[in-house]
């Protein structure tokens, strides 16, 4: 059924809830999984997904690495950057120095609201550019040189 023929069709009324929730919760920065959509609404993925195409639409959410999606708040700044670039700023920001341990992936997938395989493979290419030292499985990744302002990866 197209969304014309059905203009208050069940991921039109998904999409209000949330919308209701993002206006509800001023703190609210990530939006419910499409799984969570699909348990609390008792819809399909693919009417859990034109839900969120709604409200990216409307300004109000957009997708995030790693299958999220986040809220966007009028006149909030959102780092539009590369993953491994916000990740690569930790170590200016946190004061880090050649050979002291680097953040887990699990601590920075919390950090940046996405998911550890996404983080990893951030990290993957941060080592690749050879500013950080991979310690192996299991072991801890290092700062192996400062990045340099303009340095692209």
């Amino acid at each position: 059924m197209s969304q014309q023929a059905s203009p208050r069709g069940t991921f039109l009324k998904v999409a209000d809830a949330v919308r209701a929730q993002i206006e509800a919760s001023p703190d609210m920065t990530e939006l419910p999984s499409a799984a969570d959509l699909m348990r609390d609404y008792k819809v399909s993925r693919g009417v859990a997904l034109r839900a969120f195409g709604v409200l990216q639409r409307d300004g109000i959410a957009e997708p995030v690495p790693g299958g999220r999606w986040r809220v966007v708040r009028a006149g909030a700044q959102v780092d539009q950057r590369p993953l491994e670039q916000q990740i690569a700023d930790i170590i200016t920001a946190d004061g880090l120095k050649v050979g002291e341990a680097f953040p887990s992936a699990s601590v920075l997938a919390e950090r940046f609201g996405v998911s550890r395989p996404t983080v990893t493979k951030a990290l993957d290419r941060l080592e690749s550019a050879g500013v950080l030292a991979n310690g192996g499985q299991g072991k801890v990744r290092r700062v192996r040189t400062l990045p340099a302002r303009e340095e692209r990866f």
